[in-house]
């Protein structure tokens, strides 16, 4: 049997914090291994547990989300990061990505589809929430007009793989669909990511959409 997924919950309101908690209990596969009320609580808890996916709400008292989650993946790089808030503006969202966080969603979603988040996140996998992801595309076409990035220098089989990343593919479904090992995959990945000057499968992702590589297919 897989070990569960180990989950860190981080917001300010009990309530919220309360209300996963005992959803994420009642499910096989999960489990909820501490919560935080502020950004440095929640670094100094990542020090101690070294969750698999941290739930990161962006408005804390004190630290801020966007700066735990700078500081949590220098700590932790295997940690991923959701972002879940009730925020969709643009100077909260792009700060996020680049710090880090894998994906972004709020707290409107069902809480079936916030346990498919963090599950898909564990995987590697990217989930923007259709509300924020034209606000996304829009900063990088801003970041981009002063330092605009060249894919030219991709391979043919670099390009497929970033155009499955963009389709939020785990490194073991790009090994199936290209029928290459995952440790290839994860090899392309990188030279991907050092070709176009990126921090994560997250940016990547945000760049194809952006660069026309692939059209974004919003989540359900």
């Amino acid at each position: 049997m897989s070990e569960p997924i180990t989950i860190l919950i981080v917001d300010d309101h009990e309530v919220v914090r309360k209300g996963i908690r005992g959803y994420l209990d009642t499910l096989p596969g999960y489990e909820v291994v501490g919560e935080a009320d502020s950004g440095e609580q929640a670094v100094d808890l990542v020090k101690q547990l070294i969750p698999d996916v941290i739930l990161m709400d962006l408005v804390l008292p004190g630290m801020d989300g966007v700066e735990a989650t700078r500081i949590v993946k220098n700590i932790s790089p295997r940690t991923q990061i959701v972002v879940l808030t009730s925020y969709h503006d643009d100077s909260l969202i792009f700060p996020a990505l680049k710090a880090g966080a894998i994906s972004y969603i709020l707290k409107d979603m069902k809480m079936n589809k916030l346990a498919e988040a963090i599950t898909k996140a564990h995987n590697g996998e990217v989930i923007i929430h259709t509300k924020v992801t034209s606000r996304v595309l829009q900063n990088i076409r801003k970041d981009n007009q002063q330092d605009q990035i060249i894919y030219t220098d991709l391979t043919e089989r670099e390009l497929d793989v970033l155009k499955l990343i963009a389709k939020g593919y785990s490194n073991r479904q790009i090994a199936e669909e290209l029928v290459i090992s995952e440790n290839t995959v994860k090899g392309h990945v990188s030279n991907i990511l050092s070709k176009l000057h990126l921090a994560d499968r997250t940016q990547a992702a945000v760049f194809a959409w952006q660069q026309g590589i692939v059209k974004r297919q919003p989540p359900e």
